[in-house]
């Protein structure tokens, strides 16, 4: 791999410890993010070489979605110290036929992993994040590759459409159910292909899938995702449980069609409704106003591995929402700026005085600690730097980059670009 070394002295940022965090200091945000992304690749013992599952109880769909913590801190701070690792992680997973459907996985694979991996991959996509091996396609196309592998299991045979949650027989846990965040995921993804490739399949995809998740009732008239209905009952037994990361994918996605449709005033008003249901997940007290919590199973200490991590998804596409509909920036930045001071003061804990808490209420460390912990509050607090970064690319302007910005520990760099 090539490197082309330049040093931009205004991004050398110091690590900072959390509980120093004021929100709306570029450099105090990028010194704590730094602290504790570091923490969170503690998690992970892969490197620019080789890719390493995460250990136990961590899935394989939660190194997907880890990956996009990491490329939303490579993109907000400048900081391309893990990028090469990242690479090699998100190659290492695209599977035979170049749609991460992983051979390896295939047990534990359900439509959502595929989304949550789909997610990541397009992010690359739209910020032309180096792609080294000409062996494998651009991130783009791995976009579309893992879009038709979605689209092809739509399935109309019940509840007239909609996504299983699981994809093989040989997985029956959640094969009868239809949930939202699989076609949340497939709704989002057709929304930013739309947006990145102007093809009006990817839209009209997209509008299909929503009006479907409306129609039997995942959206309710007060913009509530609900987590899913049975396929045996034809979704008519809604499952009334949400979860905030469900609220962020439809939100980005309609956010996306907003953008797409040159402002549209029913995607604008759908992603700002969405917006106004998610308060439902923040300020579980009087006194705790504005701050983000797992409504789920934060307050009765239920939360799984999974959802431990699940603020994190809601923050990242709550801030990436404001890019294509800033008319959302007053509420996001009402939300997240508080919960950003919150999470920075529950990463007090370890040795270290940086880990990172679970309960962000509390007003301190709470002991409880873990990947999700670390994810949550990384992008909750680097997304603070979301109005200075570049809008994601589109048409054109995404091309396929073969060399690394700067080399491990320095800033960015221009990067040489060829054609996709």
């Amino acid at each position: 791999m090539k490197f082309v070394k330049s040093v931009h002295p205004a991004l050398l940022v110091a690590a900072a410890l959390p509980r120093d965090l004021k929100v709306n200091d570029v450099v105090s945000v990028k010194g704590v993010a730094r602290t504790i992304a570091a923490g969170a690749m503690s998690y992970y013992s892969g490197t620019p070489d080789k890719f390493v599952d995460l250990p136990a109880p961590y899935y394989w769909w939660q190194m997907g979605a880890f990956t996009g913590s990491m490329l939303d801190y490579s993109h907000y701070t400048g900081d391309t110290t893990y990028d090469q690792t990242i690479a090699t992680a998100l190659l290492a997973q695209v599977g035979p036929d170049f749609d991460y459907m992983s051979p390896a996985h295939a047990g534990q694979e359900g439509n959502d992993d595929q989304a949550m991996w789909g997610f990541s991959v397009m992010a690359a996509a739209e910020r032309n994040f180096p792609q080294p091996r000409p062996d494998i396609p651009s991130w783009l196309q791995l976009s579309e590759n893992i879009w038709n592998s979605l689209a092809a299991r739509w399935d109309p045979s019940t509840c007239a459409g909609g996504l299983r949650w699981q994809i093989f027989a040989s997985n029956p846990n959640g094969l009868d159910y239809k949930n939202t965040v699989s076609n949340g995921g497939f709704f989002q993804l057709s929304a930013r292909l739309a947006r990145a490739t102007g093809n009006e399949t990817y839209a009209q995809w997209a509008t299909k899938v929503w009006d479907w998740t409306v129609a039997v009732g995942m959206i309710d008239a007060n913009y509530n995702v609900h987590d899913g209905a049975s396929a045996s009952a034809n979704c008519t037994d809604t499952n009334p449980l949400t979860f905030s990361y469900t609220s962020g994918i439809y939100l980005y996605g309609a956010a996306a069609m907003a953008d797409v449709t040159g402002g549209d005033a029913r995607w604008v008003e759908r992603a700002t409704r969405l917006v106004g249901a998610t308060r439902a997940f923040f300020g579980p007290f009087a006194n705790a106003t504005n701050i983000m919590y797992e409504a789920a199973c934060e307050e009765v200490d239920r939360c799984t591995t999974d959802m431990r991590s699940f603020k994190a998804y809601t923050a990242r596409f709550m801030w990436a929402s404001t890019l294509y509909v800033p008319s959302l920036v007053p509420a996001v930045e009402e939300l997240l700026h508080t919960s950003a001071a919150a999470a920075s003061k529950a990463c007090t804990g370890g040795v270290d005085g940086t880990t990172c808490g679970q309960k962000w209420y509390v007003n301190g460390f709470d002991g409880k600690t873990g990947l999700g912990e670390e994810m949550s509050a990384l992008e909750t607090i680097q997304g603070l730097l979301v109005a200075g970064s570049k809008r994601p690319l589109k048409g054109g302007d995404i091309k396929v980059v073969r060399e690394f910005r700067g080399v491990v520990g320095e800033p960015a760099a221009p990067a040489a670009m060829s054609h996709r």
